[in-house]
């Protein structure tokens, strides 16, 4: 296997952002990074990366940048900004975008960069930070193959679907699935709850039984527990991307009730104030009366 060659810099260090930057130290790359808020490259510096004021300069003298911000906003400030990656011409590397946003936004963004791939990435931030990610990437072929030792570092599986775009597609189907699946697990849960059953045991029957995805697993731990704090994957977030998934099911003409109802369910925890919280904190707009305490 060929191995990549050259540093990369790592544009956003939330939960995925930082397990990427952690798992490309530990294989012995090269790692500049670059966070809205400094500190949160403190641990990062700790063990060999090297921080930098602003895109700009985190990219400077890389082969590859890989972005993992929140969403379009915040791409087209990295990329486009004062002192974004582009600020200063045309980048000579390779520019991953792994930020899950609109795949019109990759596109229109993006389009003008002679090599770019977005790609959407499948697992939580221990996924990343031991390369056990599943990778499914959009861009041209020849763009592909030459990022491929990079993203094999990355991931376990790594998968071309076609074109500038297409990654950032199967993200979203992705999460679709995600937040529906977690909804559907709440919503068993309340009702069991209100029927006089345990939550605990009812949970680890959902769990241990032959409906439970992976996911549905997992995160029944967290609804179990009643802990929404150190979100694996943050509310708000789940709700952007299924908001996102509404506007591609539009575009197309097709009606989706399950993720109507899903999107509805999920901005309403947002707006009820528990958009930094986990994903599984959709539980709290399933009981008006909820409130914080789980």
């Amino acid at each position: 296997m060929t191995r990549h060659t050259g540093s990369v810099a790592v544009l956003g260090l939330g939960s995925m952002g930082t397990g990427l930057a952690t798992r490309l130290l530990d294989q012995g790359v090269a790692v500049r990074v670059w966070n809205r808020t400094a500190e949160r490259a403190a641990p990062l510096v700790k063990v060999g990366a090297v921080t930098a004021a602003h895109p700009a300069e985190a990219v400077a003298g890389t082969t590859a940048a890989i972005c993992t911000v929140a969403d379009s906003e915040a791409l087209a400030t990295v990329l486009r900004g004062p002192d974004g990656i582009l600020s200063g011409g045309p980048y000579p590397g390779a520019l991953v975008c792994a930020s899950t946003v609109a795949p019109e936004d990759v596109v229109r963004l993006t389009g003008d960069i002679p090599s770019v791939l977005d790609v959407g990435m499948l697992g939580n931030r221990q996924h990343a930070t031991s390369g056990e990610l599943r990778l499914f990437v959009g861009g041209e072929e020849r763009v592909f193959a030459a990022g491929l030792p990079l993203l094999e570092l990355l991931g376990k599986e790594v998968v071309h679907l076609g074109e500038l775009g297409s990654g950032m597609r199967m993200k979203l189907l992705l999460n679709l699935l995600m937040g529906i699946e977690v909804q559907a697990m709440a919503e068993a849960v309340e009702l069991a709850a209100a029927s006089g059953l345990d939550r605990k045991l009812v949970l680890a029957a959902i769990a241990g039984s032959g409906f439970a995805s992976p996911v549905m697993a997992f995160k029944s731990k967290r609804l179990a527990a009643g802990r929404f704090d150190q979100p694996d994957f943050r509310l708000s977030l789940m709700a952007k991307d299924l908001l996102l998934a509404s506007g591609q099911a539009e575009t197309a003409g097709l009606q989706l009730p399950l993720l109507a109802a899903a999107t509805r369910t999920h901005v309403r925890a947002t707006e009820q104030g528990h958009g930094d919280e986990d994903c599984v904190a959709v539980a709290h707009a399933l009981v008006p009366d909820r409130g914080t305490d789980t």
